[in-house]
């Protein structure tokens, strides 16, 4: 395939709100000094779109031109809070399916850390799952004190992921690759993101794959860094652990954030806007430079990373540093100042750090070819499906006794009530009267022997049971083959 040599490569920017205009024309400067022959498409995006009744935070003219290129370059941005509108970053990262969020954390010469002066490398490389768990944003109000967030963990979706992990780590020539979840109490859904994670890991062997619960991956992290390569979590779970990592290596503004989708990419700086310092030439633009970087290499530009990647490590060695590394405050410079230097030292090495290494240019990017229809991701199915019984979520302020009473009342001969419970802990037919209870009940109905039954039968109890109780609603319980595709109670 073709190289870069002779084939200019337009990209989307969106500098953002705050200090996301000065932190990009410093960048975009680097950029042309370094000779990346890239060219801009500017695109409206952020805060004033929001405040000038755009729901979604961007023009249609930028929808367009982003899905044109294949590429969004941004600065950070802000979401107006109070007005019922969704975050634009997360709504980009899901319109265009960007399903692997990538941010590589590294222990940079001169930016001074608690690991740094103990002499702890820190090199992880998070990969969080971008579309999918609570950041679907599904939530409902089931009473007046009971509100519910469906958490979607998805087979299609979850090998996406890890077959982007492994592949970037068998790239990268990682040894290992570990997947942080919670799937000792989320048995189904970080079940099922656990279970895929090892179904991918047996197309690369020659990769470490082994897994630990997210909890003692925070610990861990903390007290053995240096003991991490790769990791790949769900959406919620990859969010925090993102920012704890950040926190190892100088904080949010010295972590890059990719944002990879199989047509659109988007590499953003993922800090805030600083609106207490914008317009003011102190921000930071090592993030957004370092994500840069990542999209260069994307590109297949990977020649003038090196370069300009040296560039930064060279600078960062020098002691050159803008007001939020900390240190002596009067030697701090500019925004402007800082990219001057990085200019400066363009073609230089680190002398203390290892230098990166020279990279072939790679192939080079093409814009993506717009799909006819939307894409259905669905896997085969493994094995006859039935349905064997409905949870109910109810509303009822009594005992769980009268509530199984009304149950048992309107019972065809066909189903049996089998657990009631409350907040996830069974409260019928066994119970502990210190068991404090809201007024929100799952009862769980199933038929007999799990004969299969048809939505039809399930919905006209559903009506019948409507007439003497408040249905907040249910769901169908699935058999697939031999797995149960539900959860047991807490104490069933």
């Amino acid at each position: 395939m073709p190289t870069h040599a002779n084939i200019p490569v337009t990209i989307a920017v969106a500098p953002g709100d705050g200090i996301g205009p000065e932190i990009m024309e410093a960048v975009l400067r680097i950029f042309n000094e370094a000779g990346t022959g890239l060219s801009y498409r500017m695109v409206d995006m952020g805060k004033s779109l929001f405040e000038q009744g755009f729901s979604t935070g961007m023009t249609p003219q930028a929808k367009e031109i982003i899905e044109e290129t294949g590429i969004l370059f941004k600065g950070p941005m802000e979401t107006p809070k109070g007005k019922g509108v969704k975050s634009i970053n997360v709504t980009a990262r899901k319109v265009w399916n960007t399903y692997a969020n990538k941010r590589v954390f590294k222990t940079l010469s001169g930016v001074d850390t608690l690991y740094s002066r103990a002499g702890i490398p820190v090199d992880i490389t998070i990969v969080r799952e971008n579309i999918e768990d609570t950041y679907g944003g599904i939530e409902h109000l089931l009473t007046h004190d009971v509100a519910l967030c469906r958490r979607f963990i998805t087979r299609p979706g979850s090998l996406q992921v890890h077959r982007y992990a492994f592949e970037m780590a068998r790239r990268k020539g990682a040894k290992k690759i570990t997947c942080g979840h919670k799937a000792n109490i989320m048995k189904i859904t970080d079940g099922l993101f656990l279970e895929t994670f090892y179904q991918v890991a047996r197309d690369y062997p020659e990769l470490q794959a082994n897994d630990i619960i997210v909890d003692d991956l925070a610990m861990k992290l903390v007290t053995r860094p240096d003991t991490f390569e790769i990791v790949v979590l769900p959406n919620l779970q990859g969010d925090i652990i993102s920012d704890l990592c950040a926190g190892l290596v100088g904080g949010l503004g010295f972590a890059p954030s990719a944002n990879i989708g199989d047509f659109v990419s988007i590499f953003e700086a993922v800090h805030g806007t600083a609106p207490d310092i914008a317009g003011k030439g102190l921000a930071n633009p090592t993030a957004l430079l370092l994500s840069g970087i990542m999209m260069l290499r994307h590109l297949g530009l990977a020649d003038k990373a090196v370069k300009i990647e040296n560039a930064l490590l060279y600078t960062l060695e020098g002691g050159v540093h803008t007001r939020d590394f900390g240190g002596n405050p009067a030697a701090a410079v500019s925004t402007r100042e800082y990219a001057d230097a990085v200019i400066g030292n363009l073609g230089k090495a680190p002398a203390k750090a290892t230098p990166t290494a020279e990279e072939p240019a790679g192939h080079a990017f093409t814009p993506p070819v717009k799909p006819a229809q939307n894409r259905v991701l669905v896997s085969p199915k493994g094995g006859a499906e039935k349905i064997v019984g409905v949870d109910f979520f109810v509303e009822s302020d009594g005992q769980p006794e009268g509530v199984a009473e009304i149950f048992e009342r309107h019972l065809p001969p066909t189903l049996q009530l089998v657990t009631i419970s409350n907040r996830g802990t069974q409260v019928w037919p066994t119970k502990s009267v210190f068991t404090d209870c809201i007024n929100q009940y799952r009862v769980r109905v199933e038929s007999k022997d799990l004969a299969p039954l048809t939505q039809q039968a399930c919905l006209a109890f559903a009506t019948r049971l409507s007439a003497d109780i408040k249905l907040c609603s249910l769901e169908m319980l699935m058999q697939y083959g031999e797995q149960r595709g539900y959860s047991l109670a807490q104490g069933q």
